[in-house]
């Protein structure tokens, strides 16, 4: 048959429906928590998304929000995230109300840590009723955080809200907060900057899939995640996103972490 011919034909069986038109392939959405600024986030994070493309077939590209709020939101709306790399109290949402099953978590825990400038000697967070605090605002676990060392309304500091815990810190340098709350691991090394107090330790961030990931794909994530320190192109992701390694877990261990959620908007 001739290829005009062909080409013809084809569209009169496409048009009757008695050809199906290709299926394009998936791009799954990698969501991670706006932490960072977006530029940064997309920036920090796209070898991963690489090397779990290149370890699984598929496309898997870095979605970045502009702060909290709109990923608070983000998240709760339909369709809402393929993949997620995300702190407790969000994993533990998803998991209970949406059906994400858990892949891999980072090693250890995480804090966050309420700090002055060294000039500033304060002792207790109650020295800072009344005084602006810099930091990322609820639903962010910096932001809960900060709401359950001030339980009294109406003995408050003033919330200077930032966009991500780098304008926290850099807030706090530039004067215009007494005080900052920000990851721990921001700040440490920091010898400009002076800790009042830490939070207690939760699970760090896991990497979380939505039902809509066939289980199939979910093992592959799994395993290139797990070994991706034994595997050379894994490790030079570790390397450019700088982390140490993922290791195994799964929703039990983040069960009851939604709960420092309770009171927020949508909730």
């Amino acid at each position: 048959m001739r290829p005009f011919l062909a080409v013809r034909l084809l569209c009169v069986l496409l048009a009757l429906g008695l050809v199906a038109p290709a299926a394009s392939a998936a791009i799954w959405q990698l969501a991670i928590q706006p932490i960072l600024p977006r530029d940064r986030t997309v920036k920090a994070y796209t070898p991963l998304a690489e090397y779990l493309s290149r370890a699984t077939g598929e496309t898997i590209r870095i979605r970045a929000s502009h702060n909290f709020v709109d990923y608070w939101e983000s998240m709760r709306q339909p369709p809402g995230f393929d993949l997620v790399l995300d702190a407790a109290h969000f994993t533990d949402f998803r998991n209970q109300r949406m059906g994400y099953q858990v892949l891999a978590k980072l090693p250890d825990t995480v804090t966050y840590s309420l700090v002055t400038r060294e000039d500033t000697l304060l002792f207790e967070p109650a020295e800072l009723i009344g005084k602006r605090i810099a930091t990322i605002p609820p639903p962010s676990l910096g932001g809960l955080r900060l709401t359950r060392m001030f339980p009294n309304p109406l003995r408050q500091p003033v919330v200077i809200a930032t966009r991500n815990a780098q304008e926290s810190i850099e807030r706090l340098k530039r004067k215009q907060a007494l005080a900052a709350l920000a990851p721990t691991p921001l700040i440490r090394g920091d010898d400009s900057l002076n800790v009042i107090t830490t939070t207690d330790p939760v699970p760090h961030m896991a990497l979380s899939a939505s039902p809509r990931v066939p289980a199939a794909l979910r093992t592959r994530l799994r395993t290139a995640l797990i070994e991706a320190s034994q595997r050379p192109a894994g490790k030079a992701m570790l390397e450019a996103i700088r982390l140490p390694r993922f290791v195994p877990a799964d929703n039990r261990l983040y069960r009851g972490y939604a709960r420092l959620l309770e009171g927020t908007w949508g909730y």
